[in-house]
């Protein structure tokens, strides 16, 4: 088992990390989980007595203000007071709701993640970045707030399908882009099913650890973990508002296509990077850039109405602050 050091919390990797779970001190422990998590997850956590099990609909279209609700509903029918915990057992969308949630409820509780997708593992459940999608915008209410643990057993990861599986894989693809071609070489030389996941893991989320660590409320370079997400949040919420959602880590691989071409990058790596994601993974039709316009503008990230990017100068090397105005894109 590995122990890494967050901000004032720590990462627990490893098939023994639940016996990290510590809940003693709580007047009542509440459990978020989706129906599946529930189904396949849930019986990890059965030795927590007298917990209550807070249930929500899976999926990005769910990750709204009236899922929000029946989560206070249930936290507040329950009783709980200010030292009770909430334990986020799901994906992105559970940590990200939950965390939020917990961290607005009686203006704050503790909680825990216990993330059980690989896009959850190396991604939403690190660095303490919580909210929920509003009127069709990605992640466009939320805050910053760290859990008192993160809890990773990779034996999750066969719970998932292997949609699933590949879409978590677009964060460590970024990870590797941003921060180190080494890893960028050894993940586009190695079949997919035959990586050794506790390694991956444990690799990308000290990455993500190091530049969270650096920069805890994105003011500098933080900005860097957003490298495939400006365009990416935005083919997400063109498909959420279709009614036709997509997979977080296929939009972030279109994303990263998209903003390689923005990239200072040789002609070589970018068709590298482009033809490494297409033959290995299915990606949706990407959507046209002016289909794209009005969820880019609505970008947090925006400055004096110019588009924020992170793009390469090179494989492993990132720069933040790039602006484009819409006619330049």
């Amino acid at each position: 088992m590995k122990e890494i050091k967050a901000d004032n919390y720590s990462i627990w990797i490893g098939e023994k990390s639940i016996s990290k779970l510590d809940v003693s001190k709580y007047s009542k422990i509440g459990i978020l989980v989706d129906e599946n998590t529930k189904e396949f997850c849930l019986p990890l956590l059965s030795k927590i007595k007298k917990s209550i099990v807070i249930e929500i609909k899976s999926a990005e279209e769910n990750k709204n203000i009236d899922s929000c609700n029946l989560i206070w509903e249930a936290l507040s029918q329950n009783s709980f007071d200010r030292n009770s915990l909430l334990i986020n057992l799901g994906g992105g969308v559970i940590g990200d709701m939950g965390g939020f949630c917990a961290s607005t409820y009686k203006r704050g509780i503790d909680f825990i993640q216990i993330p059980t997708s690989l896009l959850a593992m190396v991604d939403a459940s690190v660095g303490g970045k919580l909210g929920i999608d509003f009127n069709g915008l990605k992640n466009h209410v939320g805050l910053f707030s760290n859990p008192k643990s993160v809890i990773i057993n990779p034996k999750f990861l066969e719970t998932l399908a292997e949609n699933e599986l590949k879409s978590g894989f677009a964060e460590v693809v970024k990870h590797a882009l941003i921060t180190d071609k080494n890893l960028w070489n050894h993940l586009k030389n190695s079949n997919l099913l035959d990586l050794d996941w506790e390694e991956i893991i444990e690799t990308s989320v000290q990455i993500k650890n190091k530049i969270v660590m650096s920069d805890l409320k994105e003011k500098g370079e933080r900005k860097k973990l957003n490298f495939g997400h400006t365009f990416g949040h935005a083919i997400e919420s063109y498909y959420l508002q279709k009614g036709t959602p997509i997979l977080h880590g296929e939009a972030i691989f279109m994303g990263i296509i998209l903003e390689s071409e923005l990239s200072s990058l040789s002609v070589s790596e970018k068709n590298d990077i482009k033809n490494y994601i297409l033959s290995n993974f299915s990606l949706p039709y990407t959507p046209s850039k002016s289909n794209l316009l009005n969820f880019l503008r609505n970008d947090k990230k925006n400055f004096e109405e110019k588009i924020n990017f992170s793009l390469l100068e090179g494989i492993g090397n990132c720069t933040i602050n790039n602006l484009f105005s819409e006619d330049e894109l």
